[in-house]
């Protein structure tokens, strides 16, 4: 269910708008909720990595357990010369 949502916009900002609505061949509106999506998908995003981080550093300080740079490292160079193997653990 949609429903209205009320923003103001400074007359610069809504010029800026109306003339890339113009160039996109698209309204404002419709200008107006993509850039909302795509900054919700990038937050959200944001958030889960800050979440996973969290409960990572968490496990950490709970076991001590990490993996060696070393070991890390020669992982991700094989990834980067096209070898896919398992993550180390």
């Amino acid at each position: 269910m949609s429903q209205t949502r009320g923003i103001k916009l400074d007359d610069t900002t809504q010029q800026r708008l109306a003339a890339l609505a113009r160039i996109r061949d698209r309204s404002p509106h419709w200008l107006m909720c993509k850039a909302i999506e795509t900054f919700l998908d990038k937050e959200e995003k944001y958030e889960r990595e800050k979440r996973e981080d969290m409960e990572r550093w968490e496990c950490y300080q709970l076991t001590g357990e990490a993996l060696p740079h070393e070991q890390a490292a020669a992982w991700l160079e094989n990834l980067a010369q096209g070898k896919v193997t398992p993550c180390p653990k």
